[in-house]
């Protein structure tokens, strides 16, 4: 006689991280019964501590998590800093200078993981989500072509089955309940990278504005990242090719070391720093050939989202938005199938199309980004052509970092919205300022140029209408006879003729 415990929901949710509580949030928020399985105890440690201002103003504004992030005093970053390229002085973006950026959605944030997963976890369960932890799912249940709901061991080891009519794959890159989707993951043969890094205590800050961006320094052996977690608190990771494997060999701690000696600004930085060596962060970690991408992204009754589906390379901080973005659009697609408006072909397709492309979009810039001996604006020309916008070239790269080139405009709310296009000349008059403050090396060269003086000149209803088209709510398909988002931003609509 079986023993195990069994219920029904509207969507299973395997996994707690970013991608997982955001895509739960936005299903539950239509009234639909969502339970969230997260194998671990929150907090719980995780890398990628460096977000973008589309999943801060974007997806957290959908969920109304924003204002809670905003108070949490994690470090404000308004851009990003190298030294990078054929350059051997350190350049730097700003957000504010898109204008799909300008504004209040201007910046984003340096999180420790352990607090910003949190945040998101016991947000969604304040919004209705049934969300357990230390609940492991064992197996996928289908039936017939259709994937039917998972089977889990509780916190107390009970075996418990929960039917849904969708399960979303959320459980990161090394769970294997992706394999129920089918086809296959195939890993980059460009990105074939390892990442050998570690915590310390504080360390220098670069000059303001910019004491809060990430400073990534290409060196030698590829490049490292230098985030400002805290007044405190320093994540610093290099990232090598396998061609230069034996650089991580060994003992960590000692390959870290001798790393961080072969970047000179980086070392600068550390001069006197201690490393963290207790606790959640006083380990030396690595990570090797995360760069990946699965050949399908659903099936009938599950989706894959976040790194279950894909991940590509830290150099711009893409995976949170990747998580967090393919949660919108899984939840978009879940909710308008539950509400009868599109059929779950038509819905996934909009899903897959749009994923893939974001995905793209990144995986294009970022190899021509690797190469480090080439100039500045060689980057933003990169970006303009994966973007394929008569846009500029700053306005390409500012929008792919920022993660808003997908145009989509749910990445901020109408509020939101009302208020950036009051601020928005404003806020560009601001940026400009910021960087001729700046002055020097530290300047980009399009900084001075007539791409500013263009922008400058706009006015707020051409800027609203480049970011959003004429009105907020007439967003325009990004494929042929493709959906848009509902004005709420939680479902798929018809674009207007």
């Amino acid at each position: 006689m079986s023993t195990s415990v069994e219920e029904t929901f509207d969507v299973v949710v395997v996994g707690g991280g970013p991608g997982g509580s955001s895509a739960a949030g936005l299903i539950v928020k239509q009234g639909h019964r969502v339970l969230l399985l997260e194998k671990e105890k929150f907090p719980r440690y995780q890398i990628g501590e460096s977000l973008l201002p589309a999943t801060v103003h974007g997806v957290c504004g959908l969920l109304g998590v924003s204002d809670e992030i905003d108070a949490q005093g994690f470090t404000p970053k308004a851009g990003g800093t190298f030294r990078w390229g054929s350059s051997p002085e350190p350049w730097s973006f700003v957000f504010a200078l898109s204008p799909k950026l300008a504004g209040p959605t201007s910046k984003a944030y340096q999180v420790e993981r352990m607090k910003f997963d949190d945040i998101l976890l016991k947000h969604a369960a304040k919004l209705g989500v049934d969300v357990r932890e230390e609940c492991a799912v064992t197996k996928v249940l289908e039936t017939g072509d259709r994937v039917s709901g998972v089977e889990y061991t509780d916190e107390h080891g009970i075996k418990r089955i929960a039917h849904a009519r969708y399960v979303i794959d959320a459980s990161g890159n090394r769970s294997r309940i992706n394999n129920h989707v089918g086809g296959e993951r195939v890993y980059s043969d460009f990105f074939r990278n390892i990442a050998l890094f570690g915590y310390f205590e504080g360390g220098e800050r670069l000059p303001e504005p910019n004491s809060g961006n990430i400073f990534c320094e290409a060196f030698s052996d590829g490049w490292f990242w230098y985030i400002p977690l805290a007044d405190n608190l320093t994540s610093v990771g290099a990232v090598v090719s396998r061609d230069r494997a034996s650089a991580v060999q060994g003992d960590q701690v000692q390959a870290l070391e001798k790393l961080i000696a072969k970047a000179p600004r980086i070392s600068k930085m550390l001069d006197g720093v201690k490393r963290v060596t207790e606790g959640t962060y006083g380990e030396v970690r690595v990570r090797k050939d995360y760069s990946y991408l699965n050949t399908r992204f659903w099936k009938p009754g599950m989706v894959l989202i976040g790194d279950a589906a894909c991940f590509i390379d830290p150099v711009f901080s893409s995976g949170v938005h990747l998580a967090t973005y393919s949660a919108l659009l899984a939840a978009r697609s879940i909710n308008s199938v539950f509400a009868g408006e599109f059929d779950e072909e038509t819905c996934f397709e909009e899903f897959e199309k749009r994923y893939r492309r974001e995905y793209h979009v990144f995986y294009e810039f970022l190899v021509s980004f690797y190469e480090t001996h080439t100039d500045i604006d060689s980057y933003y020309w990169s970006a303009k052509k994966v973007n394929r916008t008569s846009d500029s070239e700053l306005e390409c790269f500012l929008d792919l970092v920022g993660g808003v080139a997908s145009g989509e405009t749910a990445f901020v709310s109408a509020d939101a919205t009302r208020e950036r296009l009051q601020k928005a000349a404003e806020a560009l008059d601001n940026g400009a300022n910021i960087v001729s403050a700046n002055g020097g090396d530290d300047a980009l060269p399009l900084y001075k140029s007539e791409v500013i003086g263009n922008l400058m000149d706009q006015s707020v209803e051409v800027q609203a209408q480049a970011a959003f088209g004429s009105e907020y709510e007439s967003e325009a398909p990004l494929f042929a006879g493709g959906l848009i988002g509902s004005p709420d931003g939680l479902r798929w609509a018809r674009p207007v003729d």
